[in-house]
Order: C-alpha cells, then structure tokens, then sequence
C-alpha cells in the first residue's frame, strides 16, 4: 500500500521520500509547502490506521503537515476524512437506508436523514456539552448519529458526559457498528463512541500525546462520522474563525450538502451564547447549467451527473448570528464555562430535560440556540404547519432572520421538545437500547 513516495519493508512502510517531498527549503532557509499531492498525503496518514508507520515517521508526517499548513487545507482534509472513514468499522449501507425510511420523519425540507452535531473541540473555554445535550434535544424531531469522544482538552467530553448520568448511564461501548441497528429499531439518537468505530487511531494517540499540539486529528473527526454517507444535515464547530470557511469547503469537497460551520467570535467551537458567531452555511441551489429534467424523478432516464452537470450545486454563504436572532438573551462564557466535571454536567443536563431549568438560564438558553439551529439548517423549520405532538400550539414562527432562515421558529421546536418530555423520552430510549441484551 505504498504510493510512490513509499518503500514497503517487512513490517512498516518508509515514507521518507515523501517527508521530504512535503517540505521544501527557500534560500533564505524559510520551510514552505512542498510538491507532494492530497491524495499521497491521505495514502500517508492510512498507514497509520494499519500500524504501518514507525513512531518517529508518524510524529514526522504530522509534525511537517502541521508546520506547512497542509493540515488547514481543504482537499487535504477532505481526503483524508475519506481515509479514516474507510478505515472505521463499516456500516451496513442498506439497512441504514431501511432506517431512514421507516423511522425518518419528513417535514419542510427535512428528508428523515440522519444528522449530527460536533466541534473540533480545543477552544479552550470548558464550556458545558452544549452540542452533547442539543444533539439529545434535537434527537426529539430528528435522527441523530452523535460522534464522540472522551475530553482531549476540556474537563468533559461528550462519552465523559453520558457515562455520568444517573441513575443509569448509557452503556456506549456497547455501541458497535453491527448493534448499530437495533440501537435505532427504538431510539432516534445513538452516541458513536470513536474509539469503538476507529480502532485504529489507537496507533496514534500516545504519539499526539507527546507530541503536544493539535493535529491533523483534532480537525478530522468531524469528517469521520462512520454513519457519513447517510448524515442529511449537521452542525460543525471549529475553534478558530480562520478555519470555518475551510471546513465548509472540506465537508463540500466530501458531499456534504446540508450543513453549517460555525465560530463563535470568543473563537469558541458552538454558537455562541454571549453575542455573535460566524456561521458558513452549505446550501444547495439549482445548477443553470443543468439540461435534465424538471423533475428530480425523471433523473433515471437522463444523463448521469457524473458525466454531465449535476441538477444542483453546493454554495458556501456566511451568515451571523447572535442570541437576539433566536428571541434569546445574552449570557457570558463564564455563566456556561466553570470547567465543571462530568458528574455536575451530567446532573444539569438531566436537569434541562426533565425542564427544571428556568426560563432564561444561561446552559438552558446556549442548548436551545444550538438545539434549533440544526433544526432549521435541516430544512425542518421551513415548514409551514407544525403537528410535533401534544402541547403543540401549532403556531409557526415565520419570521425570518440572517440567511433568510427561521431561527426562531427551531427555538419554539426545542422549548417543545423539553417540556413536552420528548427529549427526555429520546435519551431513556436510547439508554434502555443499550443495555439489552
């Protein structure tokens, strides 16, 4: 499995003509970006998912990637998601397909396809897991294939989290990729814990250890979600603004159509409860240069988009947003970021779904915005009746914001969805899921 800058061996592979390919040196000793192509740089890092690097070129290649600027490009990420994600433990396409359809519920332009919603992490705030709990609210109205791991930087991580809720935790390594489908025959959320989807990332984690900074890695779980070619939609959080139009173009380069990355301006990795955060978002437009059918259903007895235009195409638009956007007050970081343990995290997550939270907290304020905006970047909110169950007024809010989009309208669904109890209700189905036998 060696690419042209690779010399196979007994045991491991020798990428050393690539290291030096990646790097070149200037006259005047300045380090810059070599010749060497995304695809050999993805080749590179799969060895490491074989155990086929030696410890001294692994921390090389990521040491170089990370110097040049490589890591921060788009197809390079892009490629070397596809990587990882081919290394993971696989899914069974078809019967994830099967879920879809039997469990998805469609509404506005929500297909019923899975969604996530994550964060590079690294921020530095210790805020609580607010993408952690909006994913369990969410998962009230929507599937959701939350990916997740343990805290790298932070003081909870997202499996950190759901190990400490009590009275009964969720068993997440009983969580597998087989156990997968009968995780969604009565839940809508599952928690994909990534060390039992990428077993081979155990390789590298004791060099990233010592090694001191972010990675490559830190940037590519995101892009790693096993369930990957089912996700419709997903919010993604990165830690610097500098990086959000990169992962937009790197989740458009790997088929993303319905997604929006995000940035609060305190360079926190979720929206931001304190005031404004950068937001691109992917959406797609009709393409003009398309001379297929009108109608998508017809596309069976017309030209592939392989080998001529495709119908639609992916735009990158930047938006901001703020709480006021949402009908919500302000907080500071430091009213949802005291570095809290998982324990004290987990007693006030179980505290927002059994609605015991005030209206107006600060952690109850900064999971609604973030809860409602995968709602709306679902397509869910451009619906114009509203029959989510009891206690629903049905009065949808039509009102529109930045992008054009109901953002106030996914806070209504996200109120709804914690005191009607369906939120509470996703995440005791998915604890009882894990614990059959």
């Amino acid at each position: 499995m060696a690419s042209k800058f690779g010399a196979e061996t007994s045991q491991t592979v020798s990428i050393a003509p690539l290291l030096n390919a990646l790097v070149e040196v200037t006259a005047t000793s300045n380090i810059t970006k070599g010749r060497a192509s995304e695809e050999e740089i993805a080749a590179a890092i799969s060895l490491i998912f074989e155990n086929q690097l030696s410890a001294v070129q692994c921390a090389s290649l990521l040491t170089v990637l990370h110097s040049t600027g490589r890591d921060r490009e788009p197809l390079v990420l892009a490629k070397c998601g596809q990587r990882m994600r081919e290394a993971a433990a696989q899914i069974d396409r078809k019967v994830f397909r099967d879920i879809v359809r039997a469990r998805g519920r469609k509404e506005g332009y929500y297909r019923g396809g899975f969604c996530d919603l994550v964060g590079t992490g690294g921020d530095g705030w210790s805020t609580f897991n607010v993408s952690t709990a909006s994913s369990i609210v969410a998962s009230s109205l929507l599937l959701l294939s939350k990916h997740g791991n343990r805290a790298s930087s932070s003081t909870s991580g997202s499996a950190d989290l759901l190990e400490a809720i009590k009275p009964k935790a969720p068993r997440i390594q009983a969580v597998a990729s087989d156990q997968l489908p009968a995780i969604y025959q009565t839940s809508n959320y599952a928690f994909l814990f990534a060390p039992m989807f990428h077993p081979g990332m155990r390789h590298v984690a004791p060099i990233r250890k010592e090694l001191g900074f972010r990675t490559i890695f830190n940037l590519l779980g995101p892009l790693a979600n096993p369930v990957e070619g089912h996700i419709e939609a997903r919010i993604v959080g990165v830690a610097q603004k500098d990086l959000g139009q990169i992962f937009a173009e790197a989740l458009r380069l790997s088929g993303a159509k319905k997604a929006m990355v995000v940035c609060g301006a305190e360079q926190l990795d979720e929206i931001s409860c304190a005031g404004k955060s950068d937001c691109w978002r992917l959406r797609e437009k009709p393409n003009p240069a398309f001379r297929g059918p009108v109608n998508e259903e017809d596309d069976e007895f017309t030209t592939s988009d392989e080998e001529g235009e495709p119908r639609k195409l992916v735009n990158i638009e930047h938006i901001t947003l703020q709480p006021s956007d949402f009908g919500l007050s302000e907080h500071a970081l430091s009213e949802v970021s005291p570095g809290r343990l998982p324990a004290e995290n987990a007693e006030t997550l179980m505290r927002l779904l059994r609605n015991e939270l005030p209206k107006g907290d600060p952690v109850l304020d900064f999971v609604l915005m973030n809860t409602a905006a995968l709602f709306v970047i679902s397509g869910l909110c451009d619906a114009d009746t509203s029959n989510m169950g009891h206690g629903d007024s049905g009065n949808v809010v039509k009102e529109t914001g930045p992008g054009d989009l109901r953002w106030k309208e996914g806070v209504r669904r996200a109120i709804w969805a914690i005191e009607s109890g369906r939120a509470m209700a996703s995440l005791d189905s998915f604890i009882k899921a894990t614990h059959l036998e």
